[in-house]
């Protein structure tokens, strides 16, 4: 399926630094709750996602990933997913978007 320009614009992505990362005790998968720095403009956010294969909550905490932030919020597991990171799928699980250099949270993807 083909979108316009216009579709696209609308979707904003933007960088976040993940602050805090739990297990969502009641997803039907194993997914983390990631609690999300966005910036001074959109503040902290959670997220629900299942990158249980590849990542430790130890290995998130700090890093930069990128999330689509204008999706409506939806309930996954007890969490309020309001957040969508961003991951390729591959054969031993997600693999995770990210700058390949630190910048400021909050900061737009094009």
């Amino acid at each position: 399926m083909q979108i316009t320009v216009d579709d696209f614009d609308r979707v904003e992505v933007r960088v976040g630094t993940i602050m805090a990362v739990d297990m969502n005790k009641k997803a039907r998968k194993p997914a983390y709750k990631l609690t999300v720095d966005l910036g001074e403009e959109l503040g902290i956010k959670t997220s629900s996602a299942q990158i249980t294969d590849l990542y430790t909550a130890e290995q998130l905490v700090g890093r930069q990933a990128v999330f689509c932030v204008n999706l409506a919020p939806m309930h996954i597991g007890s969490v309020r997913s309001e957040v969508r990171i961003l991951g390729a799928d591959s054969s031993e699980g997600v693999v995770l978007l990210h700058p390949d250099r630190e910048v400021q949270n909050g900061s737009a993807i094009f």
